[in-house]
């Protein structure tokens, strides 16, 4: 099946070295949780689940050149052939054999100060039910989410293009259902799919998209796939579409002349930032970063007058009701309390570059959209 799948754990992450997988594994294991409203199982109780249903024993995917097992793999046990059930992951195969669900909590360590997941958390959720779904498939070689095949043909995946939709961030505690399943992009790119579900309420709280093309591991340069390696995860597309785009939109390219320009990459206003929260983010990847690269992040909302919200607050006595989100301005312009919440989202471009001579060079290109955040005090009893 489809390997890497990883999406980014920010805006940008820049690999400490070009030779490696391009990012490390930061593995999290998580505790028994319920799957569909079943009580959490021993792990004795699992296996025997997972053997009724069909799903094979656990075997490593490799040995050694003396048949021996080396502690890596003793201690990761990758299935050889496809499960079905996880009952360590809490995850398990659907849509007919080829999608997959996992059921997570949102733990403390992965929400803010108000309590709901931040869009680092969920993106980290996304990188792991992408891996833990190869995991599954029992295609996983030694390489971070690469197949047999592109390990044989020194391939890794790369992204080029990532969309990230949040209706609502889940909040502590929640019990969610993330479903992944991965598509065709095009003869040499690879789509993989994510929605995320409240499983208390069955609402869709998020969604995102994403192309993967292969990349060869030494020479970096990008790969057609080769014919043992869309054999292998063929099988596994599904005709299914999280975000339906019929042209996806071309993100424009920004110059020095930007609004925001900062080298720390938090080039959102502050006011915005306190007041608005991420609603929809899509990333097109350019080229690599390493770690002795200096970088820049630019940004340039899409109308300016909006950015006047901030000095037309301080002209009225703002109604500041909690962490700086102010009424004020709506009211008095005649909109009213829910007329406030109905404006459209504020929209951004973004750039990430070098800073190197002669010219800076392209890392991501990016589009953000904030929607105002709604005050829970409001509906407080």
């Amino acid at each position: 099946m489809a390997a890497a799948f990883s999406c980014p754990t920010s805006y940008v992450t820049c690999s400490s070295n070009r030779d490696n997988h391009l990012h490390d594994q930061n593995m999290k294991s998580l505790s028994n949780i319920k799957i569909n409203g079943a009580s959490p199982r021993s792990a004795g109780k699992a296996d025997m689940l997972s053997q009724k249903i069909g799903a094979a024993t656990t075997s490593v995917a490799s040995v050694t050149k003396n048949d021996s097992l080396t502690a890596e793999q003793i201690r990761q046990k990758i299935p050889t052939k496809k499960q079905l059930v996880d009952p360590f992951r809490q995850g398990l195969i659907i849509e007919g054999g080829v999608g997959y669900r996992q059921t997570v909590v949102v733990r403390s360590y992965e929400v803010g100060p108000d309590k709901t997941a931040t869009l680092e958390s969920i993106l980290n959720l996304l990188q792991e039910t992408a891996l833990n779904h190869v995991w599954m498939s029992g295609l996983l070689s030694d390489g971070f989410g690469a197949t047999h095949g592109m390990m044989r043909n020194n391939l890794i995946w790369v992204v080029s293009r990532m969309q990230v939709q949040v209706d609502q961030y889940p909040i502590w505690g929640e019990i969610v259902e993330i479903d992944t399943w991965v598509g065709a992009s095009g003869k040499n790119g690879m789509r993989r799919d994510w929605l995320i579900r409240s499983q208390a309420t069955g609402h869709i709280l998020g969604r995102a998209t994403s192309v993967w093309v292969m990349m060869n591991r030494q020479t970096r340069r990008l790969s057609k796939i080769p014919e043992e390696v869309r054999a292998e995860i063929s099988p596994w597309h599904i005709e299914k579409h999280a975000i339906k785009e019929d042209v996806p939109e071309k993100i424009v390219k920004l110059d020095d002349k930007a609004k925001y320009i900062n080298n720390d990459l938090k080039t959102i206003p502050d006011h915005i930032l306190e007041s608005h929260q991420l609603s929809e983010i899509t990333l097109e990847y350019r080229r690599e970063c390493g770690s002795s690269d200096i970088v820049q992040s630019l940004c340039h909302p899409d109308e300016d007058e909006i950015l006047n919200n901030k000095a037309v607050n301080e002209d009225i006595n703002d109604i500041t009701i909690m962490n700086g989100f102010s009424l004020a301005a709506e009211i008095m312009k005649g909109s009213g309390l829910l007329g406030s919440f109905e404006k459209g989202p504020l929209r951004y471009t973004h750039l990430l570059q070098t800073k190197a001579e002669p010219k800076n060079e392209e890392i991501v290109r990016g589009r953000t959209a904030w929607k105002k955040k709604l005050p829970t005090i409001l509906f407080s009893t």
